[in-house]
Order: structure tokens, then sequence, then C-alpha cells
């Protein structure tokens, strides 16, 4: 192979490489820290290739909750849905921090049905309906997926941040608006509010298009379920959670998955120093 054929190998794999990532889903705000007169957010979601690229399918945002600065929730002036992208505009009243969430549930199962394996995917309500009566070996694995990011109108706040005890969370330590490159922030893994040792934390930060290496940070949390992560530079990353984590394939196939499985994934904007 010569010099030049070499190249473009080298070119190619560039470009095919963004292109061979897992579908992710994100919430994206248009700013996280507004200093206006009348604040207003955009809340932008979307499932992707590359992330926080509008390239596959948009995300619902029907269920989306947002959490003033004193608990109380804030409605939508605004929802629409479009081929790759969800949207929600709202209206920040209240001074401080904001924290924007969306929670929602997927269920699976297996079963047979005349001597072979089926799949079905589906809303929980539809499963007894849509799986024949007469199925045996029926095994039904829940996950329970939780995305959040967070959006400060003026001066930051705390009380937001708490934990909800519910499900898979990764509590921010300090301020999760102020976060700054080649700085170190903390966060805790929690389930149902009890610290999770050992979770492996993926932290990737957007443009991958751009770069066309993926360079995935990975942080394991300590036996108080706290991680440490040192952001690069600035930008917007994302940072994803799954408890527990999916097991190693066997003979090219994967064990059965668990009875529940908990998903978890936030955008932070990490800024300039």
């Amino acid at each position: 192979m010569n010099i030049i054929q070499k190249t473009v190998l080298a070119m190619s794999l560039l470009v095919v490489l963004p292109q061979a990532q897992a579908h992710r889903q994100w919430l994206l705000p248009s700013n996280t820290q507004i200093d206006a007169k009348e604040a207003w957010v955009t809340i932008d979601g979307a499932v992707s290739e590359n992330l926080f690229d509008f390239d596959s399918n948009a995300l619902a945002l029907d269920n989306l909750e947002v959490v003033a600065p004193d608990g109380s929730q804030v409605k939508a002036e605004t929802i629409t849905k479009s081929k790759f992208r969800g949207s929600a505009d709202f209206k920040l009243l209240q001074k401080g921090t904001y924290k924007i969430s969306q929670n929602s549930q997927n269920v699976m199962a297996t079963y047979r049905l005349n001597g072979e394996e089926k799949r079905w995917r589906g809303a929980e309500e539809k499963m007894a309906q849509e799986i024949p009566a007469e199925a045996t070996d029926i095994k039904v694995s829940r996950t329970y997926n939780r995305l959040e990011t967070y959006v400060t109108a003026d001066q930051p706040t705390d009380t937001v941040l708490k934990a909800v005890n519910q499900g898979l969370e990764l509590l921010p330590l300090s301020h999760p608006n102020n976060l700054y490159a080649q700085e170190t922030t903390r966060f805790k893994v929690l389930l149902d509010g009890k610290p999770v040792a050992d979770s492996k934390i993926s932290v990737i930060a957007g443009g991958v298009r751009y770069r066309g290496v993926l360079n995935e940070i990975t942080a394991i949390s300590d036996k108080d379920g706290v991680i440490s992560i040192k952001w690069p530079f600035a930008g917007m990353y994302w940072l994803k959670a799954a408890y527990p984590q999916l097991p190693e394939m066997v003979d090219g196939k994967r064990p059965a998955m668990p009875e529940k499985r908990y998903s978890y994934a936030a955008t932070l904007e990490v800024l300039l120093p």
C-alpha cells in the first residue's frame, strides 16, 4: 500500500468513525446561563448518532418537568415536535437555577410461541394485549430512563440541587452551571437515594463529527458513590450512567437482561476559566 492509499484509508476512517456510534438520547438547552430582563429558554430533545446533532429522531417532550428555584413546576409555553427534534419553550419568571428533567420507561420481553423465540417492545399497558395468551417462557425487562440538565437565570441558587431519591441519579456536589475547563467536579451516583459504588460513568463532549474521534472519558464511583471528572476543554458535555452494567457477550450472545435496569443522562455546559 503506497502513501496515497494509506492517506485515503486514514481519511475514510475519520469520516466513518462518528457514524458508527450508538444512538443517544439527550436534552439541550438554548443557554445554560441567562442574563436578561425577560428570561426564556428553549429545550431541544433528540435521539442521535452524532451527539447534539439532529440526525436521527425527535424526542417527544410532553413529559418534560421544569422545577423552579422555589420548587414549583414551570409549564411550557409551547411544545413542538418535528422530524429530528422536540422543542419546548419556557419563561423563567424567577431568578435562580432550574432543574429540567424527563423520565420514561421502556419495556422489553422475550417469549416462545410455536417453538420459536419472539421479542416484543412497547408500552407497559399494551404488553398483556400484544403478547399472545398462549406464549410461554415470558421474560420481561423494564428500563427506567432519566434525562437532566440545568439552567440558571441571573445568579445561581442551590434549592433544586437535591436528589429525588427515585431511580438512578447523578447528583452534582458543586453547582452544575459553574463548571470550568481544566477544573474537577465531583458527583454522587445514587439509586433510589442510596450511593452506588463501582458505577462506570461515561463522559463525552459534543462536536464528535468535527473531531473524528469520540474522546470518551470514563470514571468509576468510589465506595461512597462519588466520582471526579476533570473537564479537558470548554463545551457541552453528555454524562451517562447505567445500573446494572450490561453483561458481557458469551459466544456471540448477550445473557438475559435484568428484570429492572436504570439509565441516566445529563447535559452540562463547561465554560472557559
